[in-house]
């Protein structure tokens, strides 16, 4: 795989955790309940309708923080985002680097650390441009192809769908499959936050949605486990606006100049094979 398509991948590992924690499982041993050991109005709704309203809730908002990460892939992503595909925040790829995301529209800015131009950059080439770009964002449109499989992570509307999972009814609608059994857990806090576990098991593995007893019953947390392998999904900042702020001019270069290094550098290791 060439570095720029390695690059590439932390967009889809972020797919791919998503569709593992919505469509499979995790441990989701609640913590001690909360001090008045209260569901709120959840108590007289089955753990179905809860799970049922959370999803609701989710698919509706127009915006929100999302947070996650899964023991399969070293990806990590910190991202605010709306229904618009703006957003803000930072993708992680472990060893081989993060980046600052900025996307507002079509306009897309990335900002990558030192790892990240390590390890798409051979030797003192990744040197010389993890210095000459020390916080400088590179911007382009997501007419470049780099930027938008980068940013396709900002997509709202996507991670809204990938949630509902094929054959589920529409968002509000009960939930028509007869076979999945869900259970209530014990009232915890998530983040200073009451929220209530509703728990799914099958076939070996275990699935833990949180959700806000208080105020609107929103999805905060969703943990999962299966075949050994860990992922969790945070979710937050529910409706509020991503900020609208972009770096300045004078903070960045263009995104030709990255991928004219990656061109010499993938020309450079061709001509070494030959």
């Amino acid at each position: 795989m060439t570095s720029r398509r390695r690059a590439a991948t932390a967009t889809t590992a972020l797919t791919c955790g998503v569709a593992l924690l919505a469509g499979a499982a995790s441990t989701g041993a609640a913590a001690a309940a909360a001090s008045d050991g209260g569901e709120g109005d959840l108590a007289n709704k089955s753990a179905q309708q809860i799970s049922d309203d959370a999803l609701h809730q989710l698919v509706a908002a127009k915006s929100l923080r999302l947070r996650t990460q899964t023991s399969a892939d070293p990806t990590k992503i910190d991202l605010t985002l709306d229904r618009a595909g703006n957003c803000t925040g930072a993708i992680s790829k472990g060893e081989l680097g993060s980046v600052e995301l900025v996307k507002r529209g079509s306009q897309v800015w990335m900002k990558p650390d030192a790892a990240f131009w390590k390890s798409q950059l051979p030797g003192k080439e990744g040197d010389d441009a993890a210095a000459k770009f020390k916080d400088t964002f590179l911007h382009g449109t997501t007419k470049d192809a780099f930027l938008r499989g980068l940013s396709a992570a900002c997509d709202l509307k996507a991670f809204q769908k990938s949630a509902v999972a094929p054959g589920e009814p529409p968002s509000g609608a009960p939930s028509r499959s007869p076979t999945v059994t869900l259970v209530k857990g014990r009232p915890t806090t998530h983040e200073g936050t009451r929220v209530l576990p509703v728990i799914k098991k099958a076939e070996g593995a275990v699935q833990t949605l949180y959700v806000a007893i208080d105020g609107k019953h929103y999805p905060l947390k969703l943990t999962a486990e299966v075949d050994h392998q860990t992922g969790t999904i945070l979710l937050s900042n529910y409706d509020t606006p991503v900020s609208a702020k972009t770096p300045a001019p004078g903070e960045t270069a263009d995104i030709s100049a990255l991928e004219e290094r990656l061109r010499g550098s993938q020309s450079g290791s061709g001509a070494g094979n030959t």
